[in-house]
């Protein structure tokens, strides 16, 4: 931007480098922002600041946390013999947000920082069902596998979540992966 101050160019540099911003919605942000709401963006800088300051990971499951154990780890009410591996802690906030899962979760971001004492651990407080709830791949199913393999000397029942054709897509536009796992895991009606 040839004439545009430079902090309100960084803004929009800033915001641009968030994921799914493009330069246009960096530069509508970056507006609203600095001429429009002056207030709601104080209150996103101390937000922002706010949660680069005391959020974490929990030490048991690696999901955001406030407090050295997560609301859900922490949770008694939680269904202790069930855990759900999903890769990113975010995925949680979509399990949760519907309350589809009322079990423990496991967050694997990467096989190579995998814990397994706290894993172990986990397990030996009364899992009976590992879930993978992780995004359909070869190298998932590898993931799955290995894991599994770790955990066999527990008795424990292995799932993942169903995958196939989804709802309201036509077959002319689904991978292939999916189209055979659809076929694979396909149900008596």
């Amino acid at each position: 931007m040839k004439y545009a101050p430079k902090p309100f160019e960084r803004l929009v540099e800033s915001l641009q480098a968030l994921p799914s911003i493009g330069r246009k919605s960096a530069m509508r942000l970056a507006y609203y922002i600095v001429m429009d709401k002056n207030f709601s963006a104080l209150q996103l800088s101390h937000a922002i600041e706010d949660a680069i300051g005391s959020v974490r990971r929990c030490k048991r499951c690696s999901a955001l946390s406030s407090d050295e154990l997560c609301n859900i780890c922490s949770d008694p009410m939680r269904d202790v013999t069930k855990l759900c591996f999903v890769e990113s802690a975010k995925d949680i906030f979509i399990f949760e947000e519907n309350g589809l899962f009322d079990g423990n979760y496991f967050v694997l971001e990467s096989i190579d920082n995998l814990d397994f004492s706290i894993l172990f651990n986990i397990v030996e407080e009364g899992v009976q069902e590992v879930i993978f709830a992780l995004t359909p791949s070869i190298a998932n199913d590898a993931v799955a596998l290995f894991i599994e393999d770790k955990l066999q000397k527990y008795d424990l029942i292995f799932s993942r979540i169903a995958q196939g054709v989804p709802t309201g897509v036509s077959i002319e536009n689904v991978d292939m992966l999916s189209l055979s796992r659809a076929l694979h895991d396909r149900v008596k009606i």
